[in-house]
């Protein structure tokens, strides 16, 4: 009886995943998949504190696990900054790879007599994919944060060494499945995961860390699925799934909105610096810079302007101040448009979210293929630390690493204003033809400081003050 209940928990939890997943695919709806997923982890969780076996001993490790993880988890939830969610999110990813990979360890000093071939495949896979998953994640998180190089780090037979390490690991999986009993392998092999994690993603520049941690998403994922395989676990089988093949599903979606493959993205080295380009800060071409207040006259005097955010808005947290500037160009008759590009941040919706914490409408947030037709008829784009996604080169530089990718054709409007705090290239490492246009306007400073300046000349605030 107790078996039974425990197994319809795990129905309903599962179903409770599976609806998470597809009311998160639309922004009036994810709040309501969050909370569905959620109470689907808890019923997961209780229900499988009821299973026969656990001891006492088990529940008070239990315990303390929970409470070592809470101590943890909810300052990550609380303190960490939108702008740091990408990284937050790879630590999440590290966290749930170190703990498929040290279960998988312990699930085979505690069953080794009993494994049968098939498992011990399974779980010799499950144990290199979720110590793989911690390092690469931890390297993500630091490119994404600037506490290691973004830039890849490329050297002599890079691609051929990863591949060796890989193929050792592969190796001793078979090896293990042939005699399950050399028990000094299952360290090896965790090493050689950690390895191959670090090795994975040095290589990676931090333009490609979004589709990256994706693609770890997925290899959690498998690690997981893996692992109730081995544990007779359905619901850690069915979430394990879900897992790796949305973030599959995900890192397709997301190097198609780049033009990239998956070969290019873990083993092309994208965003190293190009050399043929001219150095950070030099010039290749004349640009033409504006004050905020004449900014703020063309945008009075507008028609239709669409706002692009970028990193750039996301570092400056300037999303509130992007609310005011356009509730107070509304006031003054002029349309306002957003257009988000599917990679644009440093995670996939990092511009979406961002905007609707300042309670911006969904039905103004265009996608790419939205609001591409409409940028001739656009009297003004305002560019927000946005730099590669705008770029014409990946429509006619077929020297450009960036060639082939779609972008936001913001060049084809009448007016295009940039904000950024200098010349700098994006992560590409190639120069912004888009700065260089005769249509646009650079405007220098931190995308906050002169967005809340082009809001005040707008509303005529300044003027007000000054009186």
């Amino acid at each position: 009886m107790r078996e039974n209940l425990i197994n319809l928990a795990y129905l309903v939890a599962a179903l409770g995943f599976g609806l998470s997943l597809r009311w998160m695919s639309s922004p009036p709806t994810a709040r309501r998949g969050l909370l569905v997923g959620e109470a689907g982890f808890a019923l997961a969780v209780i229900a499988t504190l009821f299973r026969e076996g656990i001891s006492s001993e088990a529940y008070i490790l239990i315990a303390v696990g929970v409470l070592i993880g809470s101590a943890i988890g909810v300052p990550l939830g609380l303190l960490v900054p939108m702008t740091a969610m990408p990284q937050r999110i790879a630590l999440s990813h590290a966290f749930g790879g170190l703990a498929a990979g040290l279960v998988g360890m312990g699930h085979y000093y505690a069953s080794e007599p009993d494994l049968n071939e098939f498992k011990m495949a399974v779980l010799g896979t499950e144990i290199a994919l979720g110590f793989l998953v911690f390092t690469g994640s931890l390297m993500a998180a630091g490119k994404l944060h600037g506490m290691l190089p973004q830039r890849p780090i490329v050297y002599p037979f890079q691609n051929p060494s990863n591949f060796a390490i890989l193929g050792i690991a592969l190796v001793l999986v078979v090896v293990l499945v042939v005699d399950p009993g050399i028990s000094t392998l299952i360290p090896v092999l965790a090493v050689l995961g950690l390895a191959f994690g670090v090795l994975l993603i040095i290589p990676i520049g931090g333009a490609d860390m979004p589709t990256v941690i994706a693609l770890l998403n997925s290899y959690a994922g498998l690690s997981a699925a893996g692992l109730g395989i081995v544990l007779d676990n359905k619901l850690l089988i069915v979430a394990g799934a879900l897992d790796g093949t949305s973030g599959l599903i995900l890192s397709i979606i997301m190097c198609r909105a780049m033009n990239r493959s998956f070969r290019n993205v873990l083993f092309g080295a994208f965003g190293a610096v190009d050399e043929t380009a001219a150095a950070d800060g030099q010039e290749v071409g004349q640009i033409r810079a504006a004050s905020p207040d004449e900014a703020a006259e063309l945008l009075k005097s507008s028609r239709l302007v669409v706002i692009v955010p970028g990193y750039g808005m996301a570092v400056a947290q300037a999303q509130h101040k992007v609310r005011d500037l356009a509730d107070a160009l509304e006031k003054e008759g002029v349309e306002v448009r957003y257009a988000i590009h599917p990679v644009a941040g440093r995670m996939p919706g990092h511009m979406n979210v961002l905007l609707a914490e300042a309670n911006v409408p969904y039905e103004k947030l265009l996608d790419m293929d939205e609001i591409n037709p409409e940028f001739p008829q656009v009297d003004v784009v305002l560019v927000l630390g946005a730099n590669d996604v705008v770029n014409p080169a990946a429509r006619h530089d077929k020297g450009s690493p960036i060639y082939g990718m779609p972008i936001l054709d913001v060049d084809k409007a009448a007016t295009v204003m940039v904000v950024k705090r200098s010349m700098r290239a994006g992560f590409a490492g190639i120069e912004n033809e888009l700065f260089f246009n005769p249509k646009t306007l650079m405007i220098f400073g931190d995308a906050k400081a002169v967005v809340s300046d082009l809001a005040d000349e707008v509303s005529g605030a300044r003027e007000t003050v000054s009186l």
